[in-house]
């Protein structure tokens, strides 16, 4: 079967990806976001991208999706949507990125899964958020809305650092999400599931 794999770039992700593809009679076809093109006319609708109509492919596998202005975050998403509503397995699929990448979002639906999460506390406004940051303990961590990897997070526990984080971060129009810190114990569990199966999970430590 041939899979293409939308990508940014030759990493070590796709490069095992396509290895494993390979021991299974496989094609891996990378394709870059940034290459993807969309045609819609009377009688079809395709997803093009270099030498490659998307179209024609047994499955794609997201493996990343770049950073970008929000018309191309929009516009890639659709593409997504419109692979899935032609037929093509796609996974993960644009409503599990969509939740995933957007912070408040995934938050919402952990809770609403019953599942336990920080008290949480999102905004617009740097008055707002001190109010936030008092409640919560005058300890946070500050994330960006969108992101992953930990770029961009921050513990505040100062009222002047809390302050200027949540000054600049509304000068910026930025949507501030914060969230209490809770103290751990330096590792977590990641679990990967499919179709509603947990098929394998590993333990993360802290080498601090």
């Amino acid at each position: 079967m041939r899979f293409a794999v939308l990508s940014s770039g030759d990493t070590w992700h796709l490069n095992d990806i396509q290895r494993a593809a390979a021991t299974l009679d496989h094609k891996i076809v990378p394709v870059s976001f940034r290459r993807l093109k969309a045609l819609l006319n009377d009688d079809s609708a395709r997803i093009l991208g270099p030498e490659i109509t998307l179209n024609e492919v047994n499955g794609i596998i997201v493996r990343t999706v770049p950073a970008g202005s929000l018309e191309q975050i929009v516009f890639r998403m659709d593409v997504l949507h419109q692979l899935v509503d032609l037929g093509i397995p796609v996974v993960n699929g644009p409503r599990a990125i969509e939740g995933c990448v957007d912070k408040f979002l995934a938050s919402a639906r952990l809770r609403s899964a019953g599942l336990p999460v920080p008290k949480t506390f999102v905004c617009e406004r740097a008055d707002d958020a001190m109010e936030a940051f008092v409640h919560l303990g005058g300890d946070v961590v500050v994330k960006p809305l969108f992101g992953s990897l930990g770029k961009g997070m921050v513990r505040v526990d100062q009222e002047e650092m809390a302050y200027r984080t949540f000054t600049t971060l509304d000068r910026l129009d930025s949507v501030i999400y914060i969230q209490e810190f809770i103290q751990h114990l330096g590792w977590d569990l990641r679990a990967f599931v499919l179709a509603g199966e947990v098929v394998a999970a590993m333990k993360r430590s802290s080498r601090n």
